[in-house]
């Protein structure tokens, strides 16, 4: 059973970095695209980011590009979300996700995603 532990989460103010971390267990980590997704109040889950199972390549939202970066840790199966100059619309709360299959291309994810976290949350105040 795959398990996916965020943490990290919290209040800041526009401008400010926030960092996110997931833990995972339950499967070979280091196989398997891995990301995160946010849902806003009101609002659907939306894709942020998404990184491949080496590390080696990333895909990001239009909305994220260039403020955030996705980490990868596999030797301690974590992944991270640096998240710099945060801006109100950046308040939701925040997932990780799991792909489903393994190898697989990180902009697959918005539609492979398997596993889920249960969420922290950031609330950015402007």
């Amino acid at each position: 059973q795959v398990q996916l532990v965020e943490s990290g989460g919290g209040l800041v103010q526009a401008g400010d970095s926030l960092r996110l971390s997931c833990a995972a267990s339950g499967r070979r980590f280091s196989n398997y695209v891995m990301g995160w997704f946010r849902q806003a109040p009101g609002k659907e889950r939306v894709f942020v980011a998404a990184i491949s199972s080496s590390g080696g390549s990333t895909y990001y939202a239009d909305s994220v590009k260039s403020r955030f970066t996705i980490f990868r840790d596999n030797a301690k199966s974590t992944v991270d979300l640096q998240m710099n100059s945060l801006r109100a619309e950046d308040t939701a709360v925040y997932y990780c996700a799991a792909d489903s299959v393994p190898w697989q291309i990180p902009s697959v994810l918005s539609r492979s995603a398997g596993y889920w976290g249960q969420g922290t949350q950031v609330t950015v105040s402007s």
